[in-house]
This record gives C-alpha cells, structure tokens and sequence, in this order.
C-alpha cells in the first residue's frame, strides 16, 4: 500500500497535472513574448544604426524575419503539445 500510494504522489493527481500543464502553458506564452520582445529590440537597433551598410541592414532583416518564424513555429508546436495534454 506506501508502494501504491508513492506512485500515485509521484505521478500526481488529475487536478495536479491539469494545474501544472496549464502553468507551463502559461510559462510557454511568457517566453513568446519574452523573446519576441527581444527580437523587436535588435530589430529597432538595426533599423536605427547608421553604421551598417545597406546590404548589412537587409541580411539582418532576414534573420530577423526568418528568427520570428522560428519563434512562431516553435512556441506553436509547444502550445499544441501542452494543450494536447490538458
């Protein structure tokens, strides 16, 4: 019976696990805007830097874009996941 009720505490309740995969939902949607917040700063650095040339400036537009879309994608497929689980 302590073996049963240790596996059941380890595992976690129904409740727990809803609560916690909602946590890390939460968690997953913070870290999107943390990074997208980010990349709109190097964005706005780039656009305002009078140092690079333009070829410098559109292959880092580039990067960036191509940065956002991973951003999407990634924090996509996260959130699909952890709703998949609630």
């Amino acid at each position: 019976m302590v073996i049963a009720l240790h596996g059941a505490l380890d595992m976690g309740g129904p409740s727990e696990r809803e609560y916690r995969e909602k946590v890390d939902l939460l968690k997953t949607k913070e870290m999107r805007h943390e990074a997208e917040r980010e990349i709109a700063k190097i964005e706005e650095n780039v656009a305002k830097s009078k140092d690079l040339a333009p070829e410098s400036r559109s292959r880092l537009r580039l990067e960036i874009d191509s940065l956002k879309g991973k951003v999407r994608r990634r924090f996509s497929e996260l959130e699909t996941r952890i709703a998949e689980t609630l």
